[in-house]
């Protein structure tokens, strides 16, 4: 009998073991990847694109080890893709290392984040547009939407320590001063933003050579979402809304649609715009003082016509879409009224 109630002891504690210890394979790539300042990278030191489907033989993780912090970033949605996935895999396992990686990743957020508020695309690699406030690709706003659920307890983000509760809400409070303070005015009226501002001066500013300083419709769309989800909106956020929805309808390119091809003779991809009586679109960037899209090529030149641009580069971007579509026709409407807000 006390035989069998040993064995049975073995066996249960055995398992409370197993339960603690749970790993989740993809987590446990991503604390192998974790850099010592918190965040993530989207590249490692040889250039090699971050791919979690690698296995990590001996070769790899030399490269992860010579992956300094000058390649952390909020870019291309590194960083804040780990932190939602860490928080999720922590749930589902109550392994403590991914809740610890997690919490390290919201200190790398809060650390990065500007006193004016705006988040920089790198930290702490400050070099050439690295360090502007970025809302190109949704950087900024994907570090706000983990901090906005951190500081009110979202989508499994009550079990992060208290402590850095309160501080996210008042990098959120901080990103938000940003965000109305950068959404460009023309002649006194709110309009839009831009993808990229200097850090100092809060002035719309370029990125690589093709992506002009201008008022950039898809990252615009990332901004208003994110004013959108704040519950009480106060009356600076609904004028930015509204503002930026009477900007978008009044700049939208009306029977045309960007169409995507291969050259049957060559069989490159090819993108252009082509007239559709049915669609509606927008260009990616618009002049900032007279709303004219515009096209930035490799040598640093603008145009005004996406044919001036190179091959190379007018098939290789994205320089229409229609991002602000669902939220003139639809998401808008359902905001106003969710909130009671007077038209």
């Amino acid at each position: 009998m006390k035989k069998t109630l040993g064995i049975l002891f073995i066996l249960i504690s055995a398992g409370i073991v197993h339960a603690q210890t749970q790993i989740d394979t993809l987590a446990d790539k991503m604390l192998r990847y974790q850099l010592p300042v918190g965040a993530w990278s989207k590249q490692l030191a040889d250039k090699s694109t971050v791919d979690y489907s690698k296995p990590i033989d001996k070769s790899l993780a030399d490269k992860i080890r010579k992956t300094t912090d000058q390649y952390a970033t909020i870019d291309n949605k590194a960083t804040s893709r780990e932190i939602e996935y860490l928080i999720q895999a922590y749930h589902k396992t109550k392994n403590p290392n991914y809740l610890k990686a997690v919490e390290r990743g919201i200190e790398y957020l809060l650390k990065m984040q500007y006193p004016n508020g705006g988040f920089p695309q790198y930290y702490p690699n400050a070099s050439l547009y690295r360090g502007e406030i970025t809302y190109n690709d949704n950087a900024m706003i994907n570090a706000l939407d983990i901090l906005y659920n951190v500081s009110n307890k979202l989508e499994g983000y009550e079990v992060v320590r208290s402590g850095l509760s309160k501080r996210a809400q008042d990098a959120v409070n901080r990103g938000l001063d940003c965000i109305l303070k950068t959404q460009v005015r023309q002649n006194g009226t709110l309009t839009i933003w831009a993808a990229q501002y200097d850090q100092n001066t809060l002035q719309p500013a370029k990125a690589r050579n093709f992506e002009p300083a201008s008022l950039s419709t898809s990252e615009s769309m990332g901004v208003v979402k994110f004013l959108m989800r704040l519950e009480h909106p106060s009356a600076e956020v609904i004028q930015a809304v509204k503002s930026a929805k009477k900007w978008f309808e009044t700049n939208d390119i009306e029977g045309y649609r960007f169409d995507f091809s291969k050259d049957p003779e060559t069989n490159k991809p090819t993108r252009q715009l082509v007239k559709d009586p049915d669609a509606v679109v927008w260009a990616r960037f618009y002049d900032l003082k007279d709303n004219r899209p515009i096209f930035g090529d490799r040598d640093n030149s603008i145009k005004y016509n996406l044919s001036e641009v190179s091959e190379e580069r007018r098939n290789g971007y994205a320089w229409y879409g229609v991002w602000p579509l669902n939220f003139v026709q639809k998401d808008y409407q359902k905001w106003i009224k969710k909130n009671k807000i007077e038209e």
